[in-house]
C-alpha cells in the first residue's frame, strides 16, 4: 500500500534531508515521510538480511510528573503501568468508555516521570483527552511532541552497528527497555523493539540533533551492507510479520478483541480502567463478531483499503491495508471478516480477484 497522498501531510524534521537525498515523499500515519529511497525492494532486503535506517518522525512524546502519575496512567490505560520497573516500557491501549481504541500508546519508566509515545495524527485530541482524565490526581501532563524524533535501525546487523556505535548491547535489554547513551557524542535514549523477532534499536534524540544521527547511523549501515528505507518497504515488512498499524488496521472502530491486540496490550490482572467492562464482556463470551486477518491476494496489484470482501455475493468484510509481499509473491493485505468467514483458508473474491485468508502470525 503506498501512502494516503488525498491526506495533507504534517511536517517532519528530516523531510528536507530526504528529498535531498532523492527520496520520493508520501504521507505516513499523517506525516511526511520516505515512500522509497529509489528501490523499495532493495530496502526491503536490507531490513531481512542487513540493516536499515527508519525515519519514524510520526510520533508524540508525553511527558508525566507529579505523584499521582503512576495511579492515573493505571487507572486510563490498560496494560499494567503500576508495576513498571526503572527503564522498562509496555505498549497500552486508549479505550473510550465503549471499548474503542483511542489510540496506542507506550509508556516507559523514567525517574521522575512516565513518558509515552503515541502518533502526531491524534496529538491534538489525544491531549485534550487525557487532560479530561485529570480531575482530582496530581498530574501535570506536558507536550513534548516539538522537542524529540525517533530513528530506527532494524534487521539481523542492527544490534552490530548499535554496539560499534555507542556500546550498548542489545542482548543486555529487554523488549522496549530504554537506557541512556550517546552516538559520537550526541546523547540520546535507546530502547529496544523486535519486530519480526530480531532485536533492533530506537534513538530518543532532541530535534536540533536528529539530522546529524541520520547521517552518522547512515554511515554506519552502509558500511555493513545497509541502506536507509522508506514506508513501502517498511509497511510489505509489517504485514508480513503480522503486525497490525494504528489508524490504518485498527482505530476506534474497533474494539482490542477484534484488532487482536487483547494478548499484547490488555492486563487481565491490574484493576479497572476506561472501557475494562466492554472488554471483560467480550473475554467471557469467548470471542468478537469480527475479527482481523492477514490474506493474500490473486490480483495484480495490492487491493486499495476499504475493498470489500464477498462470500456468496455477500459482503462479509473489507480490507484495511495491503502491499506486495516479496516473501509470497504476490499482494498481502490486513482485513476484519465476520468470525465465521476468519477462518485460514478461507477463500474470499474481491474487485474481480480471489482472496485466501491466512493462518495468524508473520509469513515464513
Amino acid at each position: 500500500m503506498e501512502a494516503h497522498t488525498a491526506v495533507t501531510a504534517r511536517d517532519t524534521p528530516l523531510a528536507a534531508v530526504h528529498k535531498r537525498a532523492g527520496a520520493e515523499m508520501g504521507v505516513w500515519f499523517g506525516c511526511a515521510l520516505p515512500n522509497h529511497f529509489g528501490d523499495w525492494l532493495a530496502e526491503y532486503r536490507a531490513a531481512r538480511d542487513s540493516v536499515a535506517l527508519i525515519d519514524k518522525n510520526c510520533r508524540a512524546y508525553l511527558r508525566f510528573t507529579g505523584p499521582d502519575r503512576v495511579r492515573y496512567l493505571n487507572a486510563i490505560l490498560t496494560n499494567n503501568i503500576q508495576d513498571l520497573a526503572p527503564g522498562a516500557g509496555t505498549v497500552s491501549l486508549l479505550l473510550n468508555p465503549q471499548g474503542h481504541i483511542l489510540a496506542e500508546i507506550e509508556t516507559y519508566a523514567l525517574p521522575d516521570h512516565l513518558f509515552c509515545v503515541s502518533y502526531a495524527m491524534i496529538r491534538e485530541r489525544l491531549v485534550e483527552t487525557l487532560d479530561k482524565y485529570v480531575i482530582m490526581d496530581d498530574v501535570n501532563l506536558t507536550d513534548e511532541a516539538d522537542l524529540f524524533g525517533t530513528l530506527a535501525l532494524e534487521g539481523p546487523k542492527a544490534a552490530e552497528a548499535l554496539a560499534q556505535l555507542s556500546g550498548v548491547d542489545l542482548s543486555s535489554l529487554g523488549e522496549l527497555s530504554t537506557i541512556d547513551a550517546a552516538v559520537a557524542a550526541l546523547g540520546c535514549r535507546i530502547t529496544r523493539r523486535s519486530p519480526g523477532g530480531i532485536p533492533g534499536a530506537e534513538f530518543l534524540i532532541a530535534r536540533d540533533n536528529l539530522a546529524a544521527l541520520w547521517q552518522i547511523l547512515a554511515e554506519k549501515i552502509r558500511a555493513l551492507g545497509g541502506t536507509p528505507m522508506g514506508y513501502s518497504a517498511l509497511s510489505a515488512l509489517r504485514l508480513e510479520q503480522g503486525v497490525p498499524w494504528f489508524g490504518y488496521d485498527f482505530d476506534e472502530r474497533h474494539i482490542p478483541h477484534e484488532a487482536g491486540l487483547q494478548d499484547s496490550h490488555i492486563s487481565y490482572t491490574k484493576g479497572c480502567y476506561t472501557g475494562q467492562e466492554i472488554v471483560e464482556r467480550v473475554r467471557s463470551r469467548g470471542h468478537a463478531n469480527r475479527l482481523r486477518v492477514s490474506l493474500k491476494s490473486l490480483a495484480s496489484e495490492p487491493l486499495a483499503p476499504g475493498t470489500p470482501l464477498l462470500a456468496d455475493a455477500q459482503e462479509v468484510g473489507y480490507v484495511t491495508r495491503a502491499a506486495f509481499s516479496p516473501a509470497l509473491g504476490c499482494p498481502l493485505g490486513m482485513a476484519y471478516l465476520r468470525r465465521e468467514y476468519s477462518a485460514p483458508g478461507t477463500r474470499l473474491t474481491c474487485a474481480a480477484a480471489t482472496a485466501e485468508v491466512l493462518k495468524p502470525g508473520a509469513i515464513e
